[in-house]
């Protein structure tokens, strides 16, 4: 372990470099004069380019600089270009912050956790995605992860559905829930994810019909930009209203917070501005009595990161990761790690990553490699009966 003193002499940023990997992800590596290199992963799932350019125009005020200023760095990205905010800015800056972390810890020689005040538990409880978009075969994906010891999952809660639907739309969505419930009992809990596919109006009809079968959350009952929604669907119902994947600050948050609703918030930590924003959201959630799970069907550095939070926030109930999801074509998480036995997951709980920074060891000739022919990765579209665009 290097000696603080020499560790903390200065050091400049000196370069920074982006991969585009597959299935859909993006991995910065940030590097400095003196030796110590940090990687993150900022990248929107569909729009990789994009944030891959937001990045480079981050780059003139960063390089030169001091990479232990992650305060003031943070803030210049943020507010030194006028126009802020979003999922592409956000999304850049949070890779950037996530890899300034990395840089900061093995600098010190100790995790990130430790940095951040160091651990609240001692082991974080994990959960799974179960089935695509049209599964047929979610019961068999859950006897299959069981046996890797998971006990927690989430499952899409419908397909398309308009903004009023019949009957039997509705009728088709809750039986595959009860089937699942029927299968298992209660020896699983599950999350249901609306991805925002539903609409106010059907929103309540769907989580009454649910609410029987008692899911451990409804996720994005409505989208985002519906949020004045949340706080009148949650006196509908009983079950746990969860939200946030798609909402890019502390001063997004602050909104959804102040007019309640939500059970369980779920910033994604390559998305929200990285680990310095999310500590923020993770300590306003607390303040007002909400739970915390962060958002990551990504890769490794973007899960090492949300572990980082998770292991320093109260508030942490759950953490989404994505080894093996139905999204995964052509690349897995562990594919680009070296310390793939910290990613272990025993009893549906991981430990604290032990390395110094964020706790992944990037294989790095690996990324290379798999950047050289990275695929660009679109959600599908949908449509309705009627030929009008669904949300996917």
């Amino acid at each position: 372990m290097p000696h603080h003193r020499r560790a903390m002499r200065p050091m400049k940023i000196t370069k920074l470099t982006t991969y585009r990997l597959p299935p859909r992800w993006m991995l910065l590596k940030v590097e400095t004069d003196a030796g110590i290199s940090g990687w993150g992963e900022p990248v929107i799932e569909g729009k990789a380019r994009t944030v891959e350019t937001a990045v480079q125009e981050f780059e003139p005020y960063l390089v030169g600089q001091d990479p232990a200023r992650i305060n003031d760095l943070w803030q210049v990205m943020y507010r030194g270009g006028f126009y802020r905010g979003g999922a592409i800015l956000m999304s850049a800056i949070a890779g950037i912050d996530q890899a300034l972390w990395d840089i900061k810890g093995k600098a010190l020689g100790m995790p990130v956790y430790q940095l951040l005040g160091g651990l609240v538990r001692d082991r974080m409880k994990v959960y799974s995605w179960v089935g695509g978009d049209r599964p047929a075969d979610v019961i068999a994906d859950i006897r299959r992860l069981r046996e890797g010891g998971f006990d927690t999952f989430k499952m899409n809660g419908s397909e398309e559905m308009g903004l009023i639907a019949n009957a039997a739309t509705v009728d088709a969505a809750v039986a595959r829930i009860a089937e699942i419930r029927a299968a298992f009992g209660m020896e699983i809990e599950f999350g249901i994810d609306f991805h925002g596919r539903i609409g106010a109006p059907m929103a309540k009809v769907m989580l009454r019909e649910l609410e029987p079968y008692r899911p451990l959350f409804v996720e994005e009952p409505v989208l985002a930009e519906q949020d004045e929604c949340y706080a009148r669907l949650a006196q509908h119902t009983a079950i746990p209203l969860a939200a946030g994947e798609r909402m890019y600050s502390r001063f997004e948050f602050k909104r959804v917070f102040q007019a309640g609703g939500l059970a369980i918030v779920q910033p994604d930590l390559s998305h929200a501005g990285g680990i310095s924003e999310c500590l923020k959201i993770a300590g306003m959630a607390e303040a007002h009595d909400v739970a915390l799970a962060p958002h990551c069907p990504l890769g490794p550095v973007a899960l090492a990161a949300c572990l980082a939070l998770d292991f320093v926030s109260h508030n942490a109930v759950l953490q989404e990761q994505s080894m093996g999801i139905h999204y995964n074509k052509g690349g897995e998480l562990l594919d680009y790690v070296v310390n793939r036995e910290d990613f272990h997951i025993e009893g549906g709980y991981i430990r604290p990553l032990p390395k110094p920074g964020l706790g992944v060891v990037i294989d790095e000739a690996r990324v290379i490699e798999a950047s050289r022919n990275a695929p660009d990765w679109r959600n599908p579209l949908w449509r309705h009966a009627d030929g009008s665009l669904a949300e996917w």
